[in-house]
């Protein structure tokens, strides 16, 4: 079993470098999944309501016989809630479902700009926090001008962001905005889901025979190296145990210049989902 690192947030807690990804791990095949994937040391486990699994999430994490206290149980803000009162009974109905007293992260998952409520969202997490139903209070998918609208207003710094992280999209300059203010980055899809071909990209296939390791594990390599947190999502306990086996090499500078040197810009991002004008309601 592999022991996967942690580092330290802003606020102090510390969490893993890689996080099980659950999207469509769902019902009691999913179940199975995510308790082989407890099973492999995996620690933080990232759901939303969107995936329609917070139950089966709860179920693992109860019958895994691994103290609540080891896990770091990530789950995010739907935008239908965003409205203050919404999103703090959202949160209410995550826990009940997840079968949990609190959440060790939660994060607004997506900033819905039209809609103007972010902001708004965005004061019901810090209070949330305040009433003990979160530890740590997050953003995904947020440009630099979300951001700075919600600490301006709130006078509270995010203590991550997650945001679509990839070689094809490698989102450096939000990064390292991020490292500018003290928010850690978290990648979502770091290798494309079964969408990009970035893992049979030619220049990646060259760097994993040059280091004994598979397209994936120098992707995840690359991101960790950037310090950044991985959020990467295994079905079968194989690959589960791939994705975790990243501590035992480090690439040379030249070579993650090689993997920046990839980016596509906006045509690399997996479905195109530009933060400024993508709504998500489900």
């Amino acid at each position: 079993m592999t022991q996967i690192p942690r580092i330290t947030l802003r606020d102090g807690r510390e969490v893993p470098v890689i996080k099980f990804g659950t999207v469509n791990i769902k019902g009691q095949v999913g179940k199975l999944a995510m308790m082989e994937a407890i099973n492999n040391g995996y620690r933080s486990i990232d759901t939303s309501t969107n995936y329609h699994n917070e139950g089966i999430v709860g179920q693992a994490i109860r019958e895994s016989g691994i103290p609540r206290s080891e896990f770091v149980i990530t789950s995010k803000l739907p935008g239908m809630f965003h409205q203050y009162d919404d999103a703090l009974m959202s949160i209410q109905e995550q826990l009940a479902r997840l079968g949990l007293t609190y959440l060790d992260e939660y994060i607004i998952h997506w900033p819905n700009p039209k809609d103007g409520l972010y902001v708004e969202a965005w004061q019901a997490l810090v209070d949330a926090q305040k009433l003990g139903l979160v530890k740590t209070i997050g953003v995904s998918n947020f440009e630099k001008e979300h951001l700075d609208k919600i600490i301006e207003a709130t006078g509270v710094v995010p203590a991550v962001n997650q945001i679509e992280m990839s070689p094809y999209f490698n989102n450096e300059d939000l990064h390292a905005y991020h490292q500018a203010l003290g928010i850690h980055s978290e990648a979502w899809s770091p290798t494309g889901r079964h969408i990009s071909n970035v893992k049979e990209d030619g220049a990646l296939e060259t760097l994993a025979k040059k280091y004994g390791k598979s397209t994936t594990q120098v992707i995840l390599r690359w991101n960790y190296q950037r310090g950044v947190i991985n959020v990467v999502k295994a079905s079968q306990s194989a690959h589960q145990r791939e994705n975790a086996a990243i501590f035992d090499f480090e690439l040379s500078d030249e070579d993650m210049a090689a993997i920046f040197a990839l980016d596509k810009g906006e045509a690399g991002r997996v479905e195109g989902q530009n933060p400024h004008d993508y709504h998500e309601y489900d």
